[in-house]
């Protein structure tokens, strides 16, 4: 099976996205990060759980990625932003976080766990949701296109080469975690 044969089964990519989103929240929920009170000490900046999960995650999957597209099963195609889209994205994430207490992939896995605050919170995503497609097409044009800036990968910023940059970065990484275990956090 080839990779455009894959982008052209809708249902194949629905089933893959399903069958991802369950492996993702598992592992969430048994790093204990689905947990309110694990994302409130990371918050406090007294558990530090989050940061150790999400860092190894991202070590695997930054390598895991690279090597996915070196054999050419994926494509990786940086998107050019603006600067409101970024803030109105972060607004609405940082008001939700701070009522709620859980990010979405959290959120989540706690409904999945069976906490009830989070179903109230997944239910005010949904709304959330509803109420941001009804207003995008007047965000659109307006406050969504402010302050555009070009599509840069972290290489072409550093001006290095990608396996240069992914070496360093998951030293940097790796001595992040090693130092939180080292000062036991």
């Amino acid at each position: 099976m080839t990779l455009e044969s894959i982008r052209a089964n809708g249902r194949l990519q629905i089933a893959l996205g399903l069958l991802f989103g369950i492996c993702f929240g598992f592992l969430l929920q048994k790093g204990g990060v689905t947990d309110y009170n694990v994302i409130e000490g990371q918050l406090l900046l007294t558990d530090f759980t989050v940061v150790k999960v999400m860092l190894s995650a991202v070590i695997v999957g930054m390598i895991g990625f690279h090597i996915l597209k070196h054999f050419g099963f994926v494509r990786s195609h940086a998107a050019g932003g603006t600067l409101g889209a970024n803030v109105i994205g972060g607004l609405i994430f940082g008001v939700g976080f701070a009522l709620l207490g859980y990010c979405p992939g959290t959120v989540a896995g706690a409904v999945g766990t069976g906490a009830l605050d989070a179903l109230g919170g997944m239910l005010g995503m949904v709304v959330g949701a509803g109420i941001f497609a009804e207003a995008y097409p007047k965000l659109r044009d307006t406050v969504l296109q402010k302050g555009p800036f070009p599509a840069v990968t972290v290489p072409e910023f550093l001006h290095l080469p990608t396996w240069t940059v992914i070496v360093l970065l998951e030293i940097a990484m790796i001595a992040l975690l090693a130092g939180l275990g080292y000062i036991g956090l």
